[in-house]
């Protein structure tokens, strides 16, 4: 039997549109300089993406409601659905986001989908908004709750209830609570380091409602200088379809340059920021090089490569050309697209 429980995102959407409202007004009364606040087209992005999502789940929801009702049909296991077997629920629920979340954060293909949610310079309300419209590489961390005997519906639920949570913690307007709060519960404080893009604070605080999961596995920061939000490499754009497929293309450019099939199969699974070694070890020793010639021998080689071109050399004999720097999109560049 399908648990009859609420449409909580459904039931939140008044909350939504009023907290945003009053945030973009304390910004018109209280504007702080220091903070990212509002941008209207950056905003507009962001709804967009939010909308767009809404469609784009519906149609990913069909297979995977089937593969989690296949589950559930096959494994003995049953919980009832109580009030305290939902607290319950919602506990796991949240231990598997976690895991979910920093899957997506350090294996490139999953970190396509998430970097739309990091792609905004800003960080208000309207940021909690821009969701992926490719949500699903997400559903199989929560395959272990379906075979526990979680009901799918259950599980929708639980999850409905983890966004609606975390809606609240994209702000700026809300400085740290009170200490017991702010070791237990992810709060803005603790989500503002993860939507950061400076290095220490890359791949923190993953949590959705509880920040417990951090502490536990070693990914917390607690907030200490000012957030500067986006990527490392931002795309500047605010086009829809380009902020939901730009790390698609990036993927897809790198693995056509790719040399061999493993360095393919590293530019799709391993980390965003990953290169081969022998790329990397070239990159490196090029800038090493650059950095250490002095102003003489660079003057003597620019002159040298002046009196060559004047020369009759054929192509055959000239020296080969240095590859192109990578796409400033691409996360394989030298500082690779990153945030967290």
């Amino acid at each position: 039997m399908e648990p009859n429980l609420p449409d909580v995102v459904l039931w939140s959407i008044p909350a939504f549109v009023l907290l945003t409202v009053i945030e973009m007004v304390s910004y018109r009364l209280h504007p702080d300089e220091d903070a990212a606040g509002y941008e209207t087209k950056d905003a507009a992005t962001s709804v967009t993406m939010g909308l767009g999502s809404l469609g784009f789940d519906l149609l990913w929801k069909i297979p995977i409601l089937a593969i989690y009702m296949g589950v559930y049909e096959l494994t003995p296991l049953r919980v009832p659905v109580l009030w305290w077997t939902v607290l319950l629920m919602l506990l796991a629920q949240d231990f598997f986001y976690y895991w979910s979340h920093r899957g997506h954060h350090v294996i490139r293909i999953l970190w396509a989908c998430h970097v739309v949610h990091h792609s905004s310079e800003k960080f208000n309300l309207t940021t909690a908004l821009r969701q992926p419209w490719t949500s699903a590489t997400v559903w199989p961390f929560y395959l272990p709750l379906i075979a526990c005997g979680v009901h799918p519906a259950a599980l929708a639920f639980c999850q409905s209830a983890n966004l609606v949570y975390q809606f609240w913690v994209h702000t700026e307007r809300v400085g740290k609570l009170p200490r017991p709060f702010e070791y237990v519960l992810n709060t803005p404080s603790h989500h503002r380091v993860h939507h950061a893009s400076q290095g220490g604070y890359l791949d923190r605080n993953y949590g959705g409602i509880l920040i417990i999961w951090d502490r536990m596995f070693g990914s917390f920061a607690a907030e200490a200088e000012r957030p500067v939000y986006g990527l490392t490499k931002n795309i500047s754009t605010y086009n829809p379809l380009r902020v939901a497929t730009h790390e698609y293309a990036a993927i897809a450019r790198d693995v056509r340059a790719a040399d061999t099939w493993s360095e393919r199969a590293g530019r799709v699974f391993r980390g965003p920021g990953w290169q081969p070694a022998a790329k990397a070890g070239a990159i490196t020793a090029a800038t090493d090089s650059t950095a250490a010639t002095p102003a003489s021998a660079t003057t003597a080689t620019t002159a040298a490569t002046t009196l060559t071109s004047a020369t009759t050399l054929t192509p055959a004999t000239s020296a080969p050309s240095v590859s192109s720097a990578p796409d400033t999109l691409s996360p394989q560049a030298p500082a690779p697209e990153r945030a967290l």
